[in-house]
């Protein structure tokens, strides 16, 4: 069957492609409905169904013959250490953990917070709770405790798992003190704390609270699966929204687990047993989906990578790994691609490596610019496959489907709608809009297994969030155009969500934490373009009457103040000063405008505007501070 069949087959037949789907992976009690609506009148897949994510992904392998293949490796160049785990391996430390949660009395439905490192137990931890019914959420590492802190009030979680520290490049960075700040910041006070000492910093432990990871899996017993329903939660995933408020992010177990046994095959191509690396971080969507639950769920070999693509020990270390384990499909940011690129432009560390088992690059998590591309073609002469997708869907949306018939890649696209996501462009009447006209990217649901039913304990934020603007239609957030051959081309956020090296974070937060410094009056934080990492904001700040703070000293300590609240993630670097920001005269910043001046886009004067000449103190000051596309050469 061609793409465009089956794909159409797909939409009109929704519920027949997907129950056949549903066959591909092992049920305790087969779903009574393959698609239906709830109380609430959200869509839900597989309702009636009975199963276990976390048997998909190790027992049910274990039981059917793959028991002695490599599961799992995790190779650490920041530890300068490798181990690999079979799949018998892999089950009986996920229930050895799962027994030792049990008896810390997480049960089926309570939630656990996971914030580690890029480490096995990681994975074990999210494994482990799936295996007992809890839900995960996996806070990323490099977030400050306030953040954290925010993501257990929201949570509630009956547990955290945590260890005493991460490792960045050279540096050792202490976990456990930024952990018990965030807990002590927090109203909710999680019952116990779950901490995996690493010999590179050892952590002060909380009497009774505090329960060391190693001693409290070598007393326990191995628990068993705990059968649970289609629609039951597996895991919250908090993602940036335009808010402050994080937005949690529910993902189901049936539903997620026939996406991602179903996308191995037809978006990646592999066959269980190949050997799978997705090089990103458990923290994000990318780490749930394809180093955990995807490629386990599928037999494959996952591999769990601690370092950088630069500098652990050099900008070889990515081609070291696919030779070194046999890497048949590869999976990481285009920012990881340009770190390489801007320390081995010549790729000459590349060749030192022999990559012959690697078959594909996939590329997501940021639009990927054309001359990273074009770089990576030239120098792997490999199918470097962009595709489009976000935490909400948990896997891909927009692809090129090798599993079922390969296309052509087009720079700047990341080719033809996936299996299930029938996508429209929309104007803002909501009116569908044809080829090659830009306008808002929608799904029209109800959007294939996978995607979220909701958000965690906020129905009518979901429904605000995404349902709202055009009715039938799931409103991903971002604008584009699909082109006369089909192919989806995503220009950029329609809201003031950035995407910082594939971090999705909020300018809306930075503006408040900004405004929050005493000699602020309004400020506005954009996303412009960043060679090495996609975007970074850049701060504009208007200082309150009476005020003489100088620029220097205010951008450093805004500086403090979002890597203090946010972390050092948002890679927030200026403030500008400026008298006044440009606004429409209902009040509105024309943030779209400034951030076309600083990558040097044309841009129209709208006729709202209150007063054009504040764009042209915008420009200078860019040019003074040597900040923007347009001011390049400056820089140089």
């Amino acid at each position: 069957m061609s793409y465009a069949e089956k794909y159409q087959f797909s939409i009109d037949n929704r519920e027949a492609f997907w129950a056949e789907e549903a066959q591909q992976i092992s049920w305790f009690e087969a779903p009574k409905q393959t698609l239906s609506i709830d109380e609430k009148g959200f869509y839900r897949w597989f309702k009636g169904g009975k199963m276990n994510t976390a048997y998909l992904a190790l027992d049910y392998h274990v039981e059917n013959g793959r028991g002695d293949q490599t599961a799992l490796i995790y190779d650490s160049p920041a530890t300068k250490s490798i181990k690999k785990y079979s799949y018998s391996e892999l089950t009986k430390e996920v229930a050895k953990l799962a027994g030792g949660l049990k008896s810390l009395g997480v049960q089926k439905g309570d939630t656990v917070v996971i914030y580690m490192p890029m480490v096995p137990e990681a994975a074990i931890a999210m494994l482990a709770c799936a295996r007992l019914g809890a839900v995960h959420s996996v806070v990323f590492g490099g977030f400050a405790p306030h953040e954290l802190a925010v993501r257990i009030d929201d949570a509630k979680p009956k547990v955290m798992i945590s260890a005493s520290c991460g490792i960045e490049f050279e540096k050792v960075i202490p976990y456990k003190p930024l952990l018990d700040e965030a807990i002590q910041a927090s109203e909710h006070k999680p019952a116990h704390c779950v901490i995996l000492q690493r010999p590179q910093a050892q952590a002060s432990m909380v009497d009774i609270r505090d329960v060391d990871y190693a001693q409290l899996v070598a007393q326990s017993d191995e628990a068993p699966c705990e059968i649970v329903d289609a629609t039951d939660p597996l895991y919250i995933l908090y993602t940036s929204g335009t808010t402050g408020k994080p937005k949690g992010i529910v993902r189901d177990n049936g539903g997620h687990a026939v996406a991602m046994n179903f996308s191995m095959r037809a978006i990646y191509d592999v066959q269980p047993g190949d050997v799978y690396w997705a090089a990103s971080d458990v923290g994000w969507v990318v780490g749930h989906s394809y180093i955990v639950y995807a490629p386990l769920i599928y037999g494959c070999t996952t591999i769990m990578f601690e370092g950088k693509p630069i500098k652990t020990p050099d900008a070889g270390t990515f081609w070291r790994v696919i030779e070194e384990h046999k890497v048949k499909c590869f999976f990481t940011a285009p920012t990881a691609f340009r770190a390489i690129k801007k320390e081995d432009p010549h790729a000459e560390l590349k060749a030192k490596y022999d990559i012959s088992s690697l078959k594909a690059i996939y590329l997501a998590g940021e639009r990927c610019d054309p001359p990273t591309l074009e770089w990576l073609q030239q120098i792997t002469q490999l199918p470097i496959l962009d595709h489009w997708w976000q935490t909400e869907t948990g896997w891909g949306i927009v692809g090129n489907m090798v599993g079922i018939e390969a296309f052509p890649v087009k720079a700047g696209s990341a080719t033809k709608p996936v299996c299930g996501f029938e996508l429209k462009i929309l104007n803002e009447a909501g009116e569908e809009l044809g080829p090659n006209q830009d306008g808002y990217v929608c799904i029209k649901l109800p959007m294939p297994p996978g995607c979220l039913p909701t958000l965690w304990n906020d129905d009518d934020r979901f429904r605000t969030s995404y349902l709202n603007t055009f009715e039938g239609y799931y409103l991903t957030g971002d604008g584009g155009f699909i082109d006369q051959d089909g192919y989806v081309f995503i220009m950029g956020r329609i809201d003031d969500v950035i995407n910082v090296a594939g971090h999705r974070l909020s300018t809306g937060a930075m503006e408040e934490i900004i405004a929050s410094h005493p000699a602020v009056a309004e400020c506005a934080v954009v996303g412009i373009a960043d060679e090495l990492r996609g975007q970074r904001p850049v701060g504009f700040a208007v200082l309150k009457d009476g005020q003489n703070i100088d620029e220097n000293t205010l951008e450093q300590q805004s500086i403090a103040l979002i890597r203090e609240q946010i972390g050092a993630v948002a890679f927030y670097r200026n403030t500008i000063l400026v008298k006044r920001l440009p606004k429409t005269r209902s009040g509105k910043i024309l943030r779209k405008i400034i951030r076309q001046m600083a990558d040097g886009e044309k841009f129209g004067i709208p006729s709202t505007i209150d007063d054009p000449a504040i764009l042209n103190e915008i420009a200078q000051r860019l040019q003074e501070r040597c900040i923007g596309v347009a001011y390049t050469e400056k820089q140089v």
